[in-house]
């Protein structure tokens, strides 16, 4: 028996018994045979490794429930030729905000309807329909006020005014030109005297010239500092601020401080945006999308299976084990991303392309048993025909899963949402069905025929 095929045969048999690990589902405390409490989780072994996170699916709205919000955005004062950068935009301040806040796998996409600039917001695990709205839609608004140079500086009505300016500086109060736009970002820290927590505020350089201009003229003066159109804080400036740093005190809990710090590194919406539509798919509704899939899949898988043991005898036996070992390094490959920033997630439609990528590798499996079939028509031997079969099917099985995998990668790169989820399953899917078809169904069918 050759060597390489032997070697070859039991790595797999490793793969596939690490995947069989990986798959399981996080057990604690089963009892097998003499042994008890056994903590059967495979998420504790990437502890070990200081990685906390668990090796779980990542599900998609569809699959776990969740929020969808669909925002209209008004470009009224946006010239044309700027209203694409603007939505753009403001997508992105919305994905930042909401990564910001820690909800995970969000889908955020833009649409044009009818002339309507619209942004689609979709937020698996989030039920709560107001906290998603108010988790997009606003945002902390800073501003600087001080003392206007005279009694001309007053604004008509003191309702014009944030809330509290008029007690703190007067009606001759101004806003200054340092802005929530001109910060860099923000932390939350301790002060050093009592301990509460406060938010640091670091400017861009440009907002350091500011703040350090504002804090030169107002020296014995008060500057207020405004958020949400109320005053939260007014220090007295004792001396010029050079640092381009300001601290935010305003009796904040650490909870609060938080808060505030992750709206303010949240930056500001370019354009207003208004809810045109909202809806909420329960966690219900996801697990039986959820059973149905399965159900689907398992029933083709059967299928499957029947249909080349029935057609290929024991070549078909083979290839279906070699299915298997397939299907479980895929799943494999769905939880281990999600250890990683770019994890998958699983849709209904990315059930469908691994669904759709298992039919593909049996489509494999037969070009190849057919080639074997005809070699052994004109008299060759069973091991000969095997390799003159897999050698000669080669071409056809890479030609036909590369044209595959140009359409997932066209599809992924200008389709959103479900589509990109359905093209990155169906290529990673295909990827791993030429390393089945090839490499571990000739593998096992060469050790057993060498048995």
């Amino acid at each position: 028996m050759r060597g390489n095929p032997r070697y070859l045969f039991w790595f797999i048999i490793l793969l596939t018994l690490v995947s069989v690990f990986i798959n399981l589902p996080n057990l604690q405390k089963v009892s097998i045979g003499p042994i008890r409490n056994l903590d059967i989780n495979p998420s504790s072994v990437l502890k070990t490794f200081k990685v906390a996170k668990n090796l779980e699916f990542r599900r998609g709205l569809d699959l776990e429930g969740g929020t969808s919000i669909t925002f209209k955005a008004d470009m009224s004062n946006v010239p044309d030729n700027q209203k694409s950068d603007a939505l753009n935009s403001a997508q992105t301040v919305i994905e930042r905000r909401i990564n910001l806040f820690g909800v995970s796998e969000p889908v955020i996409q833009t649409a044009a309807v009818n002339g309507d600039s619209r942004i689609i917001v979709e937020l698996p695990g989030v039920t709560d329909i107001s906290q998603a709205i108010n988790l997009i839609g606003t945002t902390a608004q800073l501003s600087f006020w001080e003392q206007g140079a005279s009694e001309a500086a007053r604004q008509a009505s003191p309702s014009a005014y944030p809330l509290g300016i008029v007690e703190v500086l007067g009606q001759n109060a101004k806003k200054t030109d340092l802005s929530g736009g001109d910060l860099q970002r923000s932390s939350v820290t301790f002060d050093q005297n009592t301990g509460k927590p406060q938010v640091q505020l670091a400017f861009t350089t440009k907002g350091s010239e500011k703040f350090a201009d504002i804090t030169k003229r107002n020296v014995n003066k008060i500057v207020a500092i405004v958020l949400d159109n109320q005053v939260i804080e007014a220090p007295r400036v004792n001396q010029p601020i050079l640092t381009g740093n300001a601290v935010i005190t305003g009796g904040f809990t650490l909870a609060q401080a938080k808060i505030l710090s992750t709206e303010l590194n949240a930056g500001v919406l370019p354009v207003p945006l208004s809810v045109l539509e909202q809806r909420v798919i329960g966690p219900t509704l996801g697990i039986e999308s959820l059973k149905k899939s399965l159900l689907a899949g398992v029933i083709g898988f059967v299928i499957i299976v029947a249909f080349m043991s029935i057609l290929y005898g024991r070549l078909g036996i083979i290839a279906s084990i070699a299915l298997v070992v397939y299907a479980l390094l895929v799943l494999s490959i769905f939880k281990i991303s999600n250890v990683t920033p770019y994890g998958i997630t699983l849709t209904l439609s990315g059930i469908a392309g691994f669904i759709l990528s298992i039919g593909m590798a049996v489509d494999a499996n037969i070009l190849i048993f057919e080639r074997v079939k005809e070699e052994k028509r004109i008299g060759r031997k069973k091991e000969e025909s095997m390799e003159i079969g897999f050698s000669r099917a080669w071409p056809s099985i890479r030609d036909s899963n590369i044209s595959t995998l140009i359409t997932s990668t066209i599809l992924y790169q200008f389709g959103t949402g479900v589509v990109k989820g359905f093209a990155l399953v169906l290529a990673i899917g295909v990827l791993v069905s030429m390393f089945s078809a090839i490499v571990v169904t000739r593998t096992f069918l060469r050790f057993f025929y060498e048995r």
